[in-house]
């Protein structure tokens, strides 16, 4: 049976699933999204949703 490949470490394995799971698309649309509703301020309460 041949062997199998392994992550490089688990931080790279939650970048990648992360990635697969949020979409590239989202990930370039967020920082347009954030200067439009008031930068740090829109960060800062999207955050604190996000954690609730």
């Amino acid at each position: 049976m041949a062997k199998r490949e392994h992550w490089g470490s688990k931080f790279g394995f939650v970048l990648a699933a992360s990635g697969s799971a949020i979409g590239l698309g989202n990930i370039w649309k967020f920082p347009y999204i954030a200067g439009e509703n008031g930068g740090a301020a829109f960060i800062f309460v999207y955050l604190i949703c996000i954690a609730i």
